[in-house]
């Protein structure tokens, strides 16, 4: 079987036309075998987003939090299997390499956080910091978005949660630390993988997993209640690592941990398959159908309950492995309640406050 592989650095190996576009692009052969002439290497292109507020809700009951905030829209690191790649779609570009490579950055986060906050109809819950793509992406490393959101939410007092892949959070430890012995802060560092060959097919340009375990050290001595995030699982992919993946984490300082079922929503279905195919050609037919078997018959589920962690035999043996290894490794004792009381909602500046006089 021939094998087609991704441009250097990046996850997915083609570019589907996102499903709102009223045009269907349609390949065609010219005569000449692929590969004579090497494909221009990939640019990664920014846009600027001005929006109006900053802060998102949310009202799954399987999700651990009310609101998020997303400093970015599509994500450099390039995980093949990433949830987020259809949301590429809602601009009209595609959920495979579009996303990894034309991204966008909320212009004035900072300042629309502020007026949030300060909105006197707003109650204080924790905010996940890039719920949706990776906060620390590399972009964020001359942007410096999620820093100034993190600026406000540290003067605030306002507790935040974050998943990362990416060893750039160890920037914000100014931040982080003084937030965490007030207890408004926990980060997880998504580990999917201890073999670095696989994690840079899966995820190419994301943190090497070592690298993510030194970060766990790092972020737990400076006294930040860290985690590891074991996700995705994919059936006889990454999903026989659990148990090594949770005592490397504990053994580098993680006191808690969670897992995720492989999801497959819209486009990563088809993203995913190619990849698959190219990676693992003979594994490819067995991966899919013990996906079947943890998806009820399906490659995809977006039932709440069930889409983060599956149904059946298999998905009760993946979570009884899960809480064994966790009971082993001493992760998960206790729950890490944040704290919301301390929250000071922020001031606006000099105009307001004259505003406020006028109205008294």
């Amino acid at each position: 079987m021939s094998r087609s592989f991704p441009p250097k650095g990046r996850g997915a190996l083609s570019q589907p036309d996102p499903r709102y576009l009223e045009t269907v692009r349609e390949g065609i052969d010219d005569g000449w075998p692929e590969g004579v002439e090497p494909a221009p290497p990939l640019r990664t292109t920014l846009t600027w987003e001005h929006p109006r507020a900053i802060i998102n809700t949310n009202r799954s009951p399987d999700i651990p939090f009310e609101q998020s905030i997303n400093p970015y829209r599509g994500c450099e690191h390039g995980c093949i299997y990433c949830y987020a790649r259809p949301a590429h779609a809602y601009v009209d570009l595609s959920p495979g390499l579009d996303f990894e490579s034309r991204l966008f950055a909320k212009a004035g986060a900072a300042a629309r956080l502020r007026e949030q906050l300060a909105a006197p109809a707003y109650r204080c819950s924790p905010i996940a910091l890039g719920g949706n793509t990776d906060a620390y992406q590399p972009l964020e490393r001359r942007l410096r978005v999620t820093r100034e959101i993190l600026e406000v939410l540290a003067e605030t007092k306002h507790p935040v949660t974050i998943v990362t892949k990416s060893a750039l959070v160890e920037r914000d430890l100014d931040l982080l630390a003084p937030m965490a012995k007030r207890g408004l802060v926990q980060i997880y560092l998504s580990v999917t993988t201890l073999d670095a060959g696989l994690a840079r097919r899966m995820e190419p340009r994301a943190a090497a997993p070592r690298r993510r375990l030194k970060t766990i050290q790092t972020l737990s001595e400076a006294g930040v209640p860290t985690g590891v995030m074991f996700a995705p699982v994919i059936p006889a992919i990454n999903d026989h690592e659990m148990e090594a993946v949770l005592a490397a984490a504990a053994e580098h300082g993680a006191v808690y941990a969670g897992y995720v079922l492989l999801r497959l929503p819209r486009e990563v279905e088809p993203l995913f398959c190619e990849w698959l195919e190219n990676h693992f050609p003979l594994r490819a037919p067995r991966v899919l159908s013990l996906l079947r078997d943890l998806r009820a018959g399906k490659t995809s589920d977006a039932a709440f309950g069930t889409r983060l962690t599956g149904t059946g035999a298999l998905a009760q043996l993946i979570k009884a492995r899960f809480q064994r290894a966790s009971r082993e490794q001493g992760l998960n004792r206790s729950d890490h309640r944040l704290i919301t009381q301390l929250f000071e909602p922020p001031k606006l500046g000099p105009q307001l406050d004259l505003f406020a006089q006028a109205q008294d």
